[in-house]
């Protein structure tokens, strides 16, 4: 599980425009990973506490899902996005 943090808790509420282009060509490179079968789903998460964003995807190991997150323009534009990587070792889906 991969977590996009914002730079603030309050982005949902107070997001700029530079913020809100950024995250368009966030959303354009999860796209492309979910078309290649990596992503399996993303979205943000509408916390109370302040939104983040949810990706789940599916790697070989935890180093490559940090890579995902490394190579994620909201990181890499350096503007106070940051990012945590879970490892789901099982899950269950349904049918």
């Amino acid at each position: 599980m991969y977590k996009l943090i914002a730079p603030r808790p309050t982005l949902a509420q107070d997001i700029t425009a530079a913020e809100t282009e950024l995250l368009k060509i966030h959303a354009k490179y999860w796209s492309d990973l979910a078309d290649r079968g990596i992503a399996v789903l993303f979205g943000p998460v509408l916390d109370p506490k302040g939104a983040w964003g949810l990706a789940v995807v599916e790697t070989n190991d935890e180093a490559e899902a940090n890579r995902l997150g490394v190579n994620d323009p909201a990181i890499k534009a350096d503007v106070g996005f940051r990012f945590e990587v879970y490892p789901m070792p099982q899950a269950i889906l349904r049918k």
